[in-house]
């Protein structure tokens, strides 16, 4: 019998990666969709960094996590929603709740910041998801280092916004793809567009940027340009005029 596509072995395997503890505190700390570090993932379970490598490796091998390299980090994020399906599923069976992911930044930053130059925070990695949700951006197929591209759509809107996508895209550097976020351990859009889109922002007065630090300000006439044009909502109640 070929093990390796025994649909109980496969159940027995996976239910083993899940049952040790270390593992199962790793995985439920990535239900809330946000990315973590192995050190941070070791200091969850409780265990040094070479064992939560140990850990990760397994439940790697078994397509409970996905992995990818950002800069000098490497960041660990469950496989898919099937995934969190499952674990949210045997919560319920177990019974009790699980403390949820407070974020330490300070909440100016939080809300909108630059990463490098493009946007981050709460705005970032929200007009990364309403991007998704309105079909503009779609995995790149032709590479495999986490890169995104544009849809026809997208192109349309983008271009909308008076950025010049065939030039942005012979620039000397990834042209889009998610980018860990900080603060929210989610993606935000990073890349030559993302860039593009920041100075827009700037430009049309959309974004203030501070003086002194990352921080962002959203204006008044941003909050209804966002939302006119992305379709979202207030992510500062405390917009500059």
């Amino acid at each position: 019998m070929n093990v390796k596509h025994d649909p109980d072995a496969a159940v027995s395997r996976i239910a083993a990666a899940v049952g040790e503890p270390a593992r199962a505190r790793m995985l439920y700390c990535l239900v809330d969709g946000r990315a973590r570090t192995s050190t941070e993932l070791a200091v969850v379970a409780g265990v040094t960094p070479s064992t939560a490598s140990v850990h990760l490796q397994r439940l790697k091998t078994e397509r409970l996590v996905k992995v990818f390299a950002q800069g000098k980090h490497r960041y660990y994020s469950l496989e898919g929603v099937n995934v969190a399906a499952a674990l949210e599923a045997l919560s319920v069976l177990a019974g009790g709740s699980r403390t949820a992911f407070a974020p330490s930044t300070p909440n100016r930053l939080r809300t909108a910041r630059t990463c490098y130059d493009h946007i981050a925070g709460t705005l970032g990695v929200s007009l990364h998801d309403r991007f998704q949700t309105l079909g503009w951006l779609s995995a790149d197929s032709a590479t495999s280092n986490n890169a995104c591209d544009l849809t026809l759509r997208g192109a349309k809107e983008f271009e909308s916004l008076g950025i010049d996508i065939e030039a942005t895209r012979t620039l000397r550097r990834r042209f889009a793809y998610p980018c860990v976020d900080w603060s929210e351990r989610r993606p935000h859009l990073g890349g030559a567009l993302a860039a593009a889109l920041l100075r827009v922002a700037l430009k049309r007065k959309w974004l203030l940027q501070d003086l002194d630090t990352r921080a962002l300000r959203v204006t008044n006439l941003g909050q209804r340009e966002m939302m006119a044009r992305f379709g979202l909502h207030a992510v500062n109640p405390l917009a500059a005029s």
